[in-house]
């Protein structure tokens, strides 16, 4: 998707800059300059200057610097086609698209934009003036809700009749809006009998809009009483995408922006209680749970997301998702203080002040479901301490990233009174591709690698063959072992001369790397490799991690990580063989000798002389 580049170069000298800067920003002239004070860092004297006739703007504060389409992306957190189009559109520039069609379906947003605009007015007026709008008014005076809230949300009413809405817009009619735009809205449908009827239907309205202000949808709700499902929302169109689209942030992104965090409820009346209480900087999702789409669009105003509702009741899968967000998107989750029941909508109008010590006071995300875990388990007995610690374990295996997860499990450990590397073991197994046997430790369950027909060291066999436990199952998608291989591919020189086939658990993962060692080029690898192989190296090769890529710091972790992961098999199969009662003098010493070198690595926080030490002890013979 683009735009001709002679339309933006039109767009950038019919543009006032002066004038669109002057709608965020105080400015005031000195000399042939504009200043006014920053809108991007905190500030008391001007260092914000504009220059109208080259129609660039910079900061001698923080230093930014750009040009009105620039300034509208930064300002808005719009994307470059977005905030073009909104310049074009107040210098009256009609656009050319470099995608065929493209220009098509910019008209037709457009003209559902227009009626869903129209719509939001007529349901708003209709709650307003109308007589038969009167319970829904008495309802939202019950809610704390006066008209000052109503016409800031632009709060509607759908009368109880069928085509009320199509009716006042004169849907179908030669000066009204034309059917099919009509139904494309959302806004309604062609029932059975070929009538046009409306969507909502006696219910209370909250107009939805994307960042920019735009309306896309409504979210419905009953009246207490009321037939029907409590909530309805707009079914999902050209406008409108619940998996993307989030309530109220129109309203909330610069409050987002100033405090680094937004705060994420599950209803519109949550989000304007927030506000109510003066903590502006409140979200929700629309009728679905928190997606990816979601997390992405947030992250462009935030780094930190506080969730304000009960995190556990998303479920495991939604749960796990945010700890991979977390490390995806370098995010910080956090869960609300929230009393156990509470609904921030009316906490917002009994104690306000509690509500904002939810969110001053909210916990880290693992931490909350730790704390959840360790709360309602019997920590007064050995098995109660064991079995709250284990599970406590397998929440944090969930976490992509391997030193926080340690952080968590000695703390854990230390909570529990459990033995720490227990922990690890239960943590590692509950990672480790395959059926997951979570009623026994992971060091009862962990193969040594001679025992799946592969040797401890060398070459493990045709990777062609992808043998052993778990070959059938898809490989973790973040884990260390794959980290090494995108080096492997892209950054050969990161990986260790001592790194071998034999350090990679999953079987595909060392198949990869086998086929790195034997083929000569990476062209005579995808002609001729195992389809399995060809098809994960096309990922690692197109793949991006520009972090990885320069820093020799973070490539010498990646590395010793993977050295740790494999010491941690193989302590669990020395210590399931000493449990058999075949521990003699030499394995004991061995397993002293792991735990202290896993234990000076851990403390030196993964340095490289620690981790080919213990690379050293893995070795056969030692």
């Amino acid at each position: 998707m683009g735009i001709h580049d002679e339309d933006v170069a039109r767009v950038r000298e019919a543009t006032d800059i002066v004038a669109v800067i002057g709608e965020y920003v105080q400015l005031k002239r000195v000399g042939r300059r504009w200043q006014g004070l920053c809108p991007f860092h905190a500030e008391k004297t001007p260092s914000f200057s504009v220059n109208a006739e080259m129609g660039v703007y910079h900061c001698f504060g923080c230093k930014a610097s750009g040009d009105a389409i620039t300034f509208l992306r930064e300002v808005e957190h719009a994307d470059f086609v977005e905030a073009v189009e909104r310049l074009a559109g107040r210098a009256g520039i009609v656009l050319r698209y470099t995608a065929p069609g493209e220009g098509a379906d910019r008209q037709k947003r457009g003209k559902l934009t227009d009626a869903l605009e129209q719509a939001v007015e007529w349901y708003h007026q209709r709650l307003l003036t109308a007589a038969d709008a009167g319970p829904a008014r008495g309802y939202l005076r019950h809610r704390g809700y006066d008209g000052d809230v109503v016409r800031q949300y632009k709060m509607g009413w759908a009368p109880d009749d069928w085509d009320a809405l199509a009716t006042g817009l004169g849907v179908g009619t030669d000066k009204g809006m034309a059917a099919q735009v009509f139904s494309d809205a959302g806004l309604g449908f062609r029932n059975k009998g070929g009538r046009i009827q409306d969507s909502f239907r006696a219910r209370l309205l909250f107009p939805i809009f994307d960042p920019s202000g735009k309306p896309v949808g409504f979210g419905g709700r009953v009246l207490p009483g009321g037939d029907g499902p409590k909530y309805k929302n707009s079914v999902d169109n050209t406008v409108y995408r619940k998996s993307r689209v989030l309530y109220g942030l129109n309203w909330a992104k610069q409050d987002i922006v100033n405090a680094g965090e937004v705060i994420v409820c599950e209803g519109y009346t949550d989000v304007i209680g927030f506000a109510q209480a003066g903590i502006a900087r409140a979200v929700a999702t629309c009728g679905t749970a928190l997606t990816e789409d979601h997390v992405r669009v947030l992250r462009r105003f935030a780094p930190r997301i506080v969730l304000a509702f009960d995190a556990d009741s998303a479920g495991q899968t939604a749960a796990e998702r945010f700890s991979q967000w977390e490390h995806a998107f370098e995010l910080e989750v956090a869960v609300a203080d929230l009393p156990p029941g509470a609904d921030p909508g009316d906490l917002a109008q009994n104690d306000p002040e509690r509500l904002a010590a939810a969110v001053s006071d909210a916990v880290d995300f693992m931490d909350f479901r730790i704390n959840r875990v360790l709360g309602e388990a019997d920590l007064s007995t050995v098995k109660g301490q064991v079995r709250a610690g284990e599970r406590a374990a397998r929440l944090v295996s969930e976490h992509p990233n391997p030193e926080i997860r340690d952080k968590y499990l000695v703390e854990v450990a230390d909570r529990c009174s459990v033995n720490a590397d227990h922990l690890r073991n239960v943590a590692a197994d509950a990672r480790r591709p395959g059926p997951r046997r979570a009623s026994r430790p992971a060091a009862e369950d962990a193969p040594h690698p001679a025992d799946t027909g592969h040797e401890s060291s060398g070459n493990r066999g045709d990777y062609s063959e992808f043998e052993g436990d778990g070959a059938n199952e898809s490989p973790p998608p973040n884990n260390v072992e794959r980290q090494v291989l995108w080096l492997a591919a892209n950054e050969p020189d990161g990986v260790w001369p001592e790194i071998g086939p034999e350090l990679f658990h999953h079987p595909l993962y060392r198949g990869v790397f086998e086929a790195l060692l034997e083929y000569p080029d990476m062209d005579t690898l995808l002609a001729e490799a195992d389809p399995r192989v060809t098809e994960l190296m096309r990922e690692l090769v197109v793949d991006e991690d520009e972090e990885l890529r320069t820093s020799r710091h973070r490539q010498d972790v990646v590395m010793a990580i993977l050295l740790y992961e494999e010491a941690q098999r193989e302590l669990a199969y020395l210590e399931r063989q000493a449990r058999t009662g075949s521990a003699d003098e030499e394995l004991l010493r061995r397993v002293a000798s792991l735990k202290t070198s896993m234990d000076q690595l851990r403390e030196s926080e993964w340095e490289s002389e620690q981790a080919r030490a213990l690379l050293e002890l893995l070795r056969p013979g030692t």
